[in-house]
């Protein structure tokens, strides 16, 4: 069960690189027999090392099986308002606010509770937060462009997070996304305490996903 969800969730560009991909069709016809399962794992071994190896006590994929897209997107979205926090805690414009807490809604209030995480960082990173923020604002009345730039800087948080805490997810946070995106994580910057992380993903990890 656990390898349907993983090959079911993992973005087709992971099945190969360059000319050497598989067809469309082909993978379809893969993902629903054993044998190709097994082959389309196999071929997924070198890149998500972790997420494919047995956990004790918990078996294969285990961070598949915890952390579907949509658990995964709510952590995703709430590392990246606390990761902006600064910026927004500093936003006293009235529509800019007003689209925030809409946009956001208690990810919004998070990114104020100076309890998760203070949102102390040095005057450089605070300009650079707040010229992204304000960027992503004035580009469109459409929020996409806001929701890609907290996810994006989420992900990184988490990513590197996950690296030295739970492997297994952060090989998975990788596998949901186009390969083209996928960085070196020795390139990619954070800023949030590794606390604050873990307190988010504790949270999201024993929340029920229909709430």
């Amino acid at each position: 069960m656990a390898l349907r969800t993983i090959l079911t969730e993992v973005d087709p560009s992971w099945h190969g690189a360059g000319t050497d991909t598989i067809d469309p069709e082909l993978l379809v016809s893969a993902r629903q027999s054993p044998l190709g399962r097994r082959l389309l794992a196999r071929w997924l071994a070198a890149d998500a090392p972790a997420l494919l190896a047995p956990q004790p006590g918990e078996g294969f994929g285990a961070a598949a099986r915890r952390w579907p897209r949509v658990r995964m997107a709510r952590l995703v979205r709430d590392l990246g308002a606390l990761a902006y926090a600064p910026a927004i805690r500093s936003e006293v414009r009235r529509e800019p606010v007003r689209r925030l807490k809409q946009a956001l809604d208690n990810s919004y209030l998070l990114a104020l509770d100076s309890l998760v995480w203070d949102g102390k960082v040095q005057a450089q990173l605070g300009a650079q937060l707040s010229a992204e923020l304000d960027a992503a604002l004035r580009a469109s009345e459409a929020d996409q462009l806001l929701f890609d730039l907290l996810d994006g800087r989420g992900r990184t948080e988490l990513r590197v997070w996950a690296e030295r805490r739970d492997p297994g997810l952060a090989d998975w946070s990788r596998l949901l996304l186009p390969r083209t995106t996928h960085e070196a994580s020795a390139s990619l910057g954070t800023h949030l305490p590794p606390e604050a992380v873990e307190r988010l993903y504790a949270h999201h990890g024993a929340r029920p996903l229909a709430a």
